[in-house]
C-alpha cells in the first residue's frame, strides 16, 4: 500500500512538473511573440513616418504644379529664378554627378529637372567654402548638378521638378533632406531618363 501511495505521488509529481515546463514554455512562446509584435509595430510606425516626411515638403520650400513640358527651340520667360520647370530645350544637361563653374543654359538644366535632377546653384554670397562643400557633395550624387547662378535671391539654393528651396549655408540640414527627398523623387515627370549624353552646358 505504501509503495502504490509513493507511485501516485511520484507520478503526480512528474504530472506537475510536465505542467509547469508546458505553462513556461507557453509563457516564453508569449513574451517571445509580444515582442515580435512590438518591433512590428515599431516598424509600422517608423515606415509611416517616414512616408508622411517624404510626402511632406521641406520646410520653407516653394512648389508649382501643372508646370508645361513641351520641347521649344526659343527662349523661355520663366516666372520663377532659377526655373523650377516648364518648357523647355529639347537637349538635357548633363546632370549626373556634375559640377559646372559657369552659368548653364536655363532651357537645358530645366529638362535635367524633368529627369529627376536636383540643381543646386549659387551667387556672389556663397561663401567659397559652401561652394567647395556643395561641389564635393554633388560629385558624390548621381541626377544631381552645380553650377553659379546671379540671378537668384538666397545665396544657395536647390531646385528639383515644381519645387524650390533657398538656404544660407551649406551645412544647413535641409540640402541633405532636399536631395534626399527629390534626387529622382515622386514629383520627377520622367524618373529613370538619362542624365548622361546631353549638353554639356
Amino acid at each position: 500500500m505504501g509503495s502504490n501511495a509513493k507511485a501516485k505521488a511520484a507520478d503526480r509529481k512528474a504530472r506537475i512538473a510536465q505542467m509547469r515546463r508546458a505553462e513556461q514554455a507557453r509563457e516564453r512562446r508569449n513574451r517571445i511573440l509580444a515582442i515580435f509584435a512590438g518591433v512590428g509595430w515599431y516598424l509600422l510606425d517608423a515606415a509611416n513616418d517616414k512616408e508622411k516626411a517624404q510626402a511632406a515638403p521641406v520646410k520653407g520650400e516653394k512648389t508649382w504644379s501643372n508646370l508645361s513640358r513641351n520641347h521649344v527651340q526659343k527662349k523661355v520667360d520663366y516666372p520663377m529664378s532659377p526655373p523650377a520647370g516648364g518648357d523647355h530645350n529639347p537637349v538635357w544637361l548633363n546632370c549626373d554627378a556634375k559640377v559646372y563653374t559657369k552659368e548653364v543654359p536655363n532651357g537645358n538644366a530645366v529638362h535635367s529637372l524633368e529627369h529627376g535632377a536636383v540643381w543646386i546653384t549659387y551667387n556672389d554670397k556663397a561663401s567659397k567654402a559652401d561652394v567647395t562643400s556643395l561641389s564635393a557633395k554633388v560629385a558624390k550624387t548621381p541626377y544631381s548638378f552645380l553650377s553659379p547662378y546671379a540671378d537668384q535671391s538666397s545665396p544657395i539654393t536647390l531646385t528639383a521638378w515644381g519645387h524650390q528651396l533657398g538656404v544660407d549655408k551649406a551645412s544647413d540640414s535641409q540640402v541633405n533632406e532636399f536631395l534626399d527627398k527629390y534626387v529622382q523623387g515622386e514629383q520627377t515627370p520622367e524618373p529613370g531618363a538619362s542624365c548622361s549624353g546631353g549638353s554639356m552646358g
